[in-house]
């Protein structure tokens, strides 16, 4: 075959996002598909599962993995995050390391970096939010990067922006193996519905209340049903641990919650293009965050040990 032919035949990859929390890797995610497929909010661990987001560039198919943030465990949770982002990191054809180039070599940068060397699959450095960064200072922290893990490229890029991620996301298409498409071309993310609106609301949750009940909350869809009018009736648990967390999501008269579940239904409207009926409770469900079917449901492995 020659190399022009060999260049026609179509091309499908997996590429692994990880990174310490906070480092934009759901926002990366976001401008390369070209749409929303992963929740974005200002605060650590807001991803908790692999999520895929698929795009394409030429002939190339490329489904990016989104992992949680890797930080050091405290909690099964925090364990159950943290191994998958390395499952998806090893499965990958490319990782990608995203590093927030304001914070730089962090604790949580310096141990990926360690657990990087060890992966046999090529590896990419982007650092983000260069667009509030000083130029100097990105030179010198790409090369002590590239020091510890020999990297294949390095970009620096702005995620919020889009600055860089077209270069990001042609060099990555090159880089796929020859292999059928997975998916349809007009499909942007490999996630059950009611796994992502879930995901939508908890969002909402992480917006609008703050302190710990964010982290020892999570969100589950019980159930979905079309109706005969075209329009969807969703009903969705907010579970949180303790009495005192379920009084503060449902607020003063039940206002609170109110406003997560309006924020919640409009965004579900606007993705899913038809009138939806949300009706969110608040339940206390103790240690939830020890229950293996809660992580199931969140997608996640319960850790074993």
């Amino acid at each position: 075959m020659s190399e022009t032919a060999s260049q026609n035949l179509p091309r499908c990859g997996f590429v692994a996002l990880i990174g310490a929390p906070n480092a934009g890797k759901s926002t990366l995610l976001n401008q390369m598909v070209g749409g929303k497929v992963a929740i974005v909010t200002h605060k650590v661990q807001t991803t908790r599962a692999r999520l895929r987001g698929i795009t394409s560039e030429g002939v190339s198919q490329l489904v990016f993995v989104d992992t949680p943030g890797i930080f050091q465990p405290r909690r099964k949770l925090d364990e159950a995050m943290v191994e998958a982002a390395w499952t998806g990191a090893t499965d990958a054809d490319v990782t990608v390391l995203l590093v927030d180039a304001r914070t730089g070599l962090t604790e949580d940068v310096a141990a990926i970096l360690k657990k990087l060397r060890h992966l046999t699959k090529p590896a990419v450095l982007v650092l983000n939010k260069t667009d509030i960064a000083e130029r100097a200072a990105l030179l010198e922290l790409a090369e002590t990067l590239n020091a510890q893990v020999p990297f294949g490229m390095t970009f620096m890029i702005s995620a919020e922006t889009g600055d860089g991620v077209g270069d990001l996301k042609a060099y990555l298409a090159e880089r796929m193996p020859h292999s059928p498409w997975l998916y349809p071309d007009d499909q942007m993310a490999d996630v059950p519905l009611r796994q992502m609106a879930a995901e939508i609301t908890r969002e909402k949750v992480l917006l609008r209340l703050h302190e710990e009940i964010p982290y020892a909350s999570t969100v589950e869809t019980e159930q979905w049903k079309e109706l005969r009018d075209g329009s969807v009736r969703i009903e969705q648990v907010l579970f949180v641990e303790r009495e005192s967390q379920r009084k503060i999501a449902l607020g003063k008269g039940g206002q609170t919650i109110k406003a997560i579940g309006k924020a919640a239904r409009e965004e579900l409207q606007e993705l899913l293009g038809i009138k939806v009926h949300l009706f969110l409770f608040v339940k206390v469900r103790r240690k939830w965050g020890q229950d293996p079917e809660r992580f199931e449901q969140i997608g996640l492995d319960f850790p074993k040990a």
